[in-house]
């Protein structure tokens, strides 16, 4: 086994970590499930004593031109108190969003051995106007989901319903 292949297969797990650190540091009270059946990679616990379940999901800087944050194939239908953290390392960026605004905003595969599941692409591709260089951007409509804290998910649904309204 090469240190190559070590290193893609650790990706994952690797960011998982260190996502939750970054969610201990802010001071969370965060819970690993020792099994993934559920895709649950961690549990946060709110002040109110409820939960809400994340999935993390990472893209690595080795990733094609273009797909520095395309997230294919994921399996998903909609859960109340659940959340994706994905990371993009190519673009050092965090993304955090609910289940209900992935579903409303990955597109599901139609046909094909992934027909059902569904992707999400948080980058563009543009010209550098200075360089002339081909550069990947995120979008201007995912900003809203880059994460500079996990605070989003400690908010309750109902809150963010009322604070939608207003």
């Amino acid at each position: 086994m090469s240190i190559a292949f070590r290193h893609t297969a650790g990706f994952g797990k690797r960011i998982e970590y260190w996502v939750v650190g970054l969610m201990l540091k802010e001071g969370l009270d965060v819970y690993l499930p020792l099994v993934d059946d559920h895709a649950v990679d961690a549990v946060v616990k709110r002040s109110n004593d409820t939960f809400v379940e994340v999935q993390i999901k990472a893209r690595s800087k080795d990733v094609g031109f273009g797909h520095a944050a395309l997230f294919a194939a994921v399996t998903h239908e909609l859960r109340p108190n659940y959340w994706f953290v994905f990371y993009a390392e190519r673009l050092d960026e965090v993304f955090v969003m609910s289940s209900e605004e992935f579903l409303a905003e990955a597109t599901q595969n139609k046909t094909g051995v992934n027909a059902g599941k569904r992707t999400l692409c948080f980058n563009g591709v543009r010209k550098n106007g200075k360089t002339g260089d081909r550069e990947e951007y995120v979008k201007d409509r995912y900003r809203k989901y880059l994460c500079r804290d996990f605070s989003r998910m400690l908010v309750l649904e109902v809150d963010r319903k009322r604070a939608r309204r207003a």
